[in-house]
């Protein structure tokens, strides 16, 4: 049993993969004035609750961005199962190669994407990653990461929107049926989740035109299944992509 780890700016996401299968996803707030004995406590009940042993796991593989945050999670997990943590360094990672100029500068999350994705497809892919970033994740056929495009993301758009503009309400991801709004509420959804269609369909077209017209396009994060006209413009869409990524790291690099 493996327990994968993704710390996220908004969500700190915990997988369970046995037997062949994630069977357990958990998320938690990635909240920076929680402290330690705080996530223990949380994890420890998500463990007990799910009837699993924590004398069970044979690995513990953790990606993070949130540097505050990384060494609480892992004294966490290591004080749960007894397993030195696994943390992903892209500076170090030795199956794949980052053609990139400063390898500490891209985010384990996106490398751990572009193990998932080449894996998948063994050929040119690029992983569009729907979270707080939206992320282009281009990867070749010779599992080199060539770059990473980054944009807001859908919710961090609409939250910036809300936030700074008077009278103008929470706003729930729901595509509307018309792009021509008829209220302030549709008005909003109308303007960023179209405009975020119109975003992902130019950078893949324009990457693909500078990598191959054959390149796989794949689509994870949380929010990848709220922009339904995308769906011809991908492969396949796998929520579970980073967990993914980060188990194929753990197994090929410790």
């Amino acid at each position: 049993m493996i327990a994968a780890i993704d710390i996220g700016n908004s969500d700190i996401v915990i997988g369970i993969y046995n037997r062949g299968q994630w069977q357990h996803q958990w998320r938690l707030p990635s909240n920076p004035s929680m402290q330690q004995p705080d996530y223990e406590i949380k994890v420890r009940q998500l463990l007990l609750d799910a009837g699993l042993n924590s004398a069970d796991f044979s690995g513990v593989v953790l990606s993070s961005v949130v540097p505050v945050l990384t060494e609480r999670i892992r004294d966490t997990l290591q004080h749960l199962t007894g397993i030195e943590v696994f943390i992903l360094d892209p500076a170090r990672l030795k199956s794949m190669k980052l053609k990139i100029a400063n390898p500490h500068e891209i985010g384990s999350d996106l490398v751990a994407n572009a193990m998932a994705g080449f894996s998948l497809y063994q050929s040119d892919v690029l992983v569009v990653d729907f979270g707080t970033a939206l992320t282009f994740t281009t990867v070749s056929s010779k599992a080199e990461i060539l770059g990473v495009s980054i944009a807001p993301g859908i919710r961090t758009a609409i939250k910036a929107l809300t936030q700074n503009t008077a009278k103008l309400p929470e706003i729930e991801l729901e595509l509307p049926v018309t792009a021509i709004g008829k209220n302030t509420v549709h008005a909003i959804r109308s303007g960023v989740l179209y405009g975020y269609v119109g975003m992902v369909k130019e950078m893949v077209a324009r990457i693909k035109s500078e990598v191959s017209q054959d390149l796989k396009v794949v689509a994870t994060g949380g929010l990848s299944h709220v922009l339904h006209p995308l769906r011809p413009t991908f492969d396949d869409v796998i929520p579970t992509l980073t967990l993914d990524g980060l188990r194929l790291i753990l197994a090929n690099e410790s």
